[in-house]
Protein backbone atom coordinates (compact mmCIF):
# COMPACT_ATOMS: atom_id res chain seq x y z
CA UNK A 1 0.00 0.00 0.00
CA UNK A 2 1.59 3.48 -0.58
CA UNK A 3 1.66 6.45 1.08
CA UNK A 4 -1.03 8.33 -0.51
CA UNK A 5 -3.23 5.32 0.22
CA UNK A 6 -2.32 5.28 3.77
CA UNK A 7 -3.12 8.82 4.45
CA UNK A 8 -6.28 8.85 3.06
CA UNK A 9 -7.42 5.96 4.61
CA UNK A 10 -5.95 7.68 7.94
CA UNK A 11 -8.07 10.40 6.74
CA UNK A 12 -11.08 8.47 6.38
CA UNK A 13 -10.90 7.02 9.89
CA UNK A 14 -10.53 10.27 11.12
CA UNK A 15 -13.74 11.62 10.10
CA UNK A 16 -15.69 8.24 10.92
CA UNK A 17 -14.12 8.78 14.69
CA UNK A 18 -16.09 12.28 14.76
CA UNK A 19 -19.07 11.53 13.14
CA UNK A 20 -19.38 8.58 15.77
CA UNK A 21 -17.96 10.85 18.26
CA UNK A 22 -21.42 13.03 17.81
CA UNK A 23 -23.79 10.60 17.09
CA UNK A 24 -25.98 9.74 20.28
CA UNK A 25 -25.01 7.09 22.88
CA UNK A 26 -28.35 5.11 21.59
CA UNK A 27 -29.91 6.69 24.46
CA UNK A 28 -33.61 6.43 24.62
CA UNK A 29 -35.92 8.91 26.13
CA UNK A 30 -35.66 8.26 29.68
CA UNK A 31 -31.76 7.19 30.27
CA UNK A 32 -29.13 9.87 31.82
CA UNK A 33 -26.08 10.02 30.12
CA UNK A 34 -23.08 11.54 31.74
CA UNK A 35 -19.47 12.28 31.40
CA UNK A 36 -17.34 11.04 33.71
CA UNK A 37 -13.66 12.25 34.82
CA UNK A 38 -10.22 10.66 34.31
CA UNK A 39 -6.70 11.50 36.02
CA UNK A 40 -4.98 10.43 32.64
CA UNK A 41 -5.95 10.78 28.63
CA UNK A 42 -8.77 8.13 29.60
CA UNK A 43 -12.51 8.82 29.46
CA UNK A 44 -15.48 7.74 31.00
CA UNK A 45 -19.10 8.12 30.87
CA UNK A 46 -22.02 6.58 32.57
CA UNK A 47 -25.69 5.06 31.54
CA UNK A 48 -28.59 4.42 33.42
CA UNK A 49 -31.69 3.15 32.06
CA UNK A 50 -34.53 1.23 32.88
CA UNK A 51 -34.82 -2.53 32.59
CA UNK A 52 -37.55 -4.38 33.70
CA UNK A 53 -38.16 -2.14 36.85
CA UNK A 54 -34.73 -2.10 37.77
CA UNK A 55 -31.84 0.65 36.42
CA UNK A 56 -29.00 -0.90 34.30
CA UNK A 57 -25.64 0.81 34.69
CA UNK A 58 -23.67 0.86 31.66
CA UNK A 59 -19.70 2.25 32.69
CA UNK A 60 -17.52 3.33 30.07
CA UNK A 61 -14.18 3.83 30.27
CA UNK A 62 -11.76 4.35 26.52
CA UNK A 63 -8.32 4.56 27.27
CA UNK A 64 -7.00 3.83 23.55
CA UNK A 65 -4.65 0.84 24.50
CA UNK A 66 -5.67 -2.64 24.39
CA UNK A 67 -4.87 -5.25 27.26
CA UNK A 68 -5.44 -3.16 30.12
CA UNK A 69 -6.96 -4.97 33.19
CA UNK A 70 -8.91 -2.26 35.61
CA UNK A 71 -10.86 -2.91 38.53
CA UNK A 72 -14.19 -1.18 38.54
CA UNK A 73 -16.83 -0.75 41.63
CA UNK A 74 -20.49 0.17 41.01
CA UNK A 75 -22.05 1.76 43.99
CA UNK A 76 -26.14 3.14 44.50
CA UNK A 77 -26.42 5.49 47.20
CA UNK A 78 -23.15 4.82 48.30
CA UNK A 79 -23.63 1.23 48.60
CA UNK A 80 -21.55 -1.07 46.45
CA UNK A 81 -23.58 -3.22 44.41
CA UNK A 82 -20.93 -4.84 41.65
CA UNK A 83 -17.24 -5.09 41.74
CA UNK A 84 -15.81 -6.28 38.73
CA UNK A 85 -12.18 -6.77 36.46
CA UNK A 86 -12.40 -5.79 32.99
CA UNK A 87 -9.97 -5.32 30.22
CA UNK A 88 -9.58 -2.74 27.57
CA UNK A 89 -10.47 -4.65 24.07
CA UNK A 90 -9.84 -3.47 20.81
CA UNK A 91 -10.37 -2.04 18.39
CA UNK A 92 -11.29 1.40 20.41
CA UNK A 93 -8.64 0.07 23.68
CA UNK A 94 -12.33 0.50 26.01
CA UNK A 95 -14.27 -1.79 28.53
CA UNK A 96 -18.12 -1.53 29.70
CA UNK A 97 -18.94 -2.50 32.93
CA UNK A 98 -22.41 -3.58 33.05
CA UNK A 99 -25.06 -4.42 35.69
CA UNK A 100 -28.16 -4.00 37.24
CA UNK A 101 -29.35 -2.11 40.56
CA UNK A 102 -32.33 -2.09 42.70
CA UNK A 103 -34.61 0.77 42.04
CA UNK A 104 -36.08 1.56 45.34
CA UNK A 105 -38.69 4.91 45.51
CA UNK A 106 -37.04 8.15 45.12
CA UNK A 107 -33.50 9.54 43.62
CA UNK A 108 -31.17 6.99 43.29
CA UNK A 109 -27.18 8.48 43.15
CA UNK A 110 -25.23 5.80 40.91
CA UNK A 111 -21.41 6.15 40.76
CA UNK A 112 -18.40 4.24 38.47
CA UNK A 113 -15.24 3.96 39.64
CA UNK A 114 -12.81 2.43 37.75
CA UNK A 115 -8.91 2.35 38.30
CA UNK A 116 -6.06 0.61 36.37
CA UNK A 117 -2.76 -0.93 37.33
CA UNK A 118 -0.71 2.25 36.94
CA UNK A 119 -3.15 3.97 39.17
CA UNK A 120 -5.16 6.23 36.78
CA UNK A 121 -8.76 6.35 38.26
CA UNK A 122 -11.86 7.45 36.14
CA UNK A 123 -15.00 8.09 38.17
CA UNK A 124 -18.84 9.18 37.48
CA UNK A 125 -21.78 9.93 38.77
CA UNK A 126 -26.03 10.29 38.01
CA UNK A 127 -29.10 10.61 39.57
CA UNK A 128 -31.84 8.19 38.33
CA UNK A 129 -34.92 9.84 39.17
Amino acid sequence: MGRKTILVLAGLAACVGLLLAAAPASAKDGDVLVAGKCTSATTSKLKLSEENGRIEVEFEVDQNRNGVRWTVSLTRNGSRFARMIRTTRPPSGSFEARALARDAAGAEVIRGRAVSPSGAVCTARATWR
